[in-house]
């Protein structure tokens, strides 16, 4: 079987997929999250993976990586659509806005986050990770929905599984920093490596340790993300509903270019 586009997010997803059918994938790296769901939205062949298993039992940290990308490509992925999970480290970007992500700031630790770890050696080029042309259609087709959303955000991932200190969330936030997240790296670096296109919308699910000098705004807890993420599901898969069948059968980006 082969597949066009590829989504990871939650178990929620599976419902994007018309007349789908699960098959058990195994790569050189392992096997990938879940058993990789290939079906359809708008004509357009398209495999889903659950990014932290069926039951949601894998941690950020654990995370098979390589492999979820790896059998991705194996099936002829060519551009791969993720959400995840985000705390904010701005006040302008709230609760329940989408964050189209173009910048990543790497803060994890013991990942395999490369394709290249022996034999042939290749530097690829992360200057602008996320694909300019699926970002430019999410963001007008988030537009035309007139959902609450950030056209740009720099997202600095963490290893969790734990949150942030208030010195580390000041820290980032010091920085210049829009967003806080343990997922998004190694997957946007490591679908580069392939040479495919990635889009990666965060869901902002509250602040991350709160708002200095506003003591009602209280630090995230893992049942607030969860709250807050089931209720802002729907917005994601309508979304990506309109943009899968828009999407170019020609890349005329540079995701091709490592």
């Amino acid at each position: 079987m082969e597949a066009e586009i590829g989504i990871i997010g939650g178990t929620g997803f599976y419902s994007l997929l018309e007349n789908a059918t699960e098959i058990n994938v195994d790569t050189k790296y392992g096997k990938p999250s879940s058993k990789v769901s290939i079906g359809k939205i708008g004509g357009r062949s398209v495999a889903f993976i659950a990014r932290h298993g069926t039951n949601h039992s894998i941690p950020p940290h654990k995370v098979p990586y390589r492999a979820n990308i790896e059998a991705f490509a194996n099936l002829g992925v060519k551009r791969i659509i993720t959400s995840n999970a985000a705390g904010s480290l701005k006040k302008e970007y709230k609760p329940g806005d989408l964050v189209f992500t173009d910048q990543f700031v790497n803060m994890t630790h013991g990942r395999d986050d490369t394709f290249f770890d022996g034999g042939e050696v290749i530097h690829a080029a992360m200057a602008d990770p996320y694909c300019s042309e699926l970002r430019s259609l999410g963001i007008s087709e988030a537009k035309n929905a007139n959902l609450n959303f950030q056209e740009r955000g720099t997202v600095v991932v963490v290893n969790g599984p734990r949150f942030s200190t208030r010195s580390e969330s000041r820290f980032f936030a010091q920085q210049g920093f829009d967003i806080i997240n343990m997922t998004q790296y190694p997957e946007v670096a490591l679908a580069r490596e392939k040479k495919i296109c990635y889009m990666g919308i965060g869901i902002v699910t509250d602040y991350d340790v709160g708002l200095e000098g506003n003591e009602e705004t209280k630090p995230v807890t893992f049942d607030e993300v969860q709250k807050v993420f089931s209720h802002n599901v729907e917005k994601i898969k309508s979304l990506i509903n309109s943009v899968v069948p828009k999407i170019s059968a020609q890349r005329n980006c540079g995701c091709q270019n490592i």
